[in-house]
């Protein structure tokens, strides 16, 4: 077996523990605007800034544009990751069209596009556990953007765990995604800096 299927059965393995977790914080008093997730066995709660949501927003309303309102494309769901213990709600989520829910959750296996922007106190993350789980899950498109630096890094080919390309592009410059499963080009022109 290889480490990549250890990491996979590790995701199956984790979903029982992850689902008691979230049960619980579910019952907690967490405030209005945070987001929880479970990243590593670790919880994170990390409140939503206006800028953080633009950004979001702009890159749905872009999915949306190219595939129609009834594309599968989601912000803040969770999805269960393979590695210890990792339950993400991705800033955003786009599916493929015949996703389908087993046990009530979507599956990573039907991810192809996730982005995730920058916070603060969560910033490490999205570099390091979250974008070798997305790797190693086979997504194919993973974008950071970061306002704090004002930069989008887009990362592709999947591979043995790692991404094989990272390409580097200024807000206000098009990421052109056209040679991916998301087929579009991005516009960061409007995309705020933090």
């Amino acid at each position: 077996m290889t480490v990549l299927e250890d990491r996979i059965e590790m995701a199956d393995a984790n979903t029982e523990r992850l689902d008691e977790w979230f049960e619980r914080l579910e019952r907690m008093p967490v405030p209005e605007g945070f987001r929880v997730e479970i990243v590593g066995g670790n919880v994170h709660m990390t409140p939503q800034r206006d800028t953080h949501w633009e950004i979001i927003r702009w890159i749905v309303r872009a999915i949306e544009d190219r595939f129609g309102m009834r594309v599968k494309v989601f912000s803040d769901v969770r999805i269960d990751f393979p590695g210890h213990e990792n339950a993400f709600c991705p800033d955003v989520a786009k599916l493929k069209d015949s996703a389908k829910k087993e046990k009530g959750r979507w599956r990573y296996q039907d991810v192809e596009f996730v982005a995730e922007v920058i916070s603060k106190g969560t910033g490490p993350n999205d570099y390091g556990p979250k974008k070798i789980a997305y790797a190693e899950a086979e997504v194919p498109v993973y974008i950071v953007a970061d306002p704090y630096v004002g930069r989008c890094y887009v990362y592709t080919d999947p591979q043995d765990g790692d991404y094989e390309k990272r390409e580097t592009f200024d807000f206000g410059t098009d990421i052109d995604l056209t040679g991916t499963v998301v087929d579009l080009i991005l516009k960061t022109d409007d995309f705020p800096r933090d």
